[in-house]
């Protein structure tokens, strides 16, 4: 199982993004189902096509959402039923952790999974592992 940052959606579906070239490497394994399915939690697709219409407009960040939503190896996961799990660890941890950096890192622990993220703030957080490497 993998779950999926906004960095690292945003990286590969940007082209200008400094990331976007390691991202789309790491699609060809996502893609493949190297670590299984992909979760996408529902603040994480909320942050994806807010960014996006910022940077690169509204009709690129409607047909990201889209093909989010429709992506065959994507699970889309609402948040509401780990709301106060994400809470307790991000009073927890001590890594300056934003609420959705919390929520993936809770889910990526109760699933044992891998995190796709450029994020330094999920690097080194023990319970799980990050990619790119």
């Amino acid at each position: 199982m993998i779950v999926l940052d906004s960095s690292f959606l945003i990286g590969y579906h940007n082209t200008r993004d400094t990331h976007h070239a390691e991202a789309a490497r790491t699609m060809v394994h996502l893609a493949a189902g190297e670590w299984g399915p992909a979760l996408l939690l529902e603040y994480v697709f909320l942050e994806v096509v807010t960014v996006l219409r910022a940077r690169r407009g509204q009709a690129v960040a409607l047909t990201v959402a889209e093909q989010l939503l429709n992506a065959r190896e994507v699970e889309f996961l609402p948040c509401s039923d780990f709301f106060t799990e994400s809470l307790r660890t991000l009073a927890r941890e001590s890594a300056a952790l934003s609420f959705t950096d919390a929520a993936i890192l809770t889910v990526a622990r109760r699933e044992r999974g891998v995190i796709a993220t450029f994020d330094a703030d999920l690097r080194g957080l023990p319970g799980v592992t990050v990619v790119p490497g």
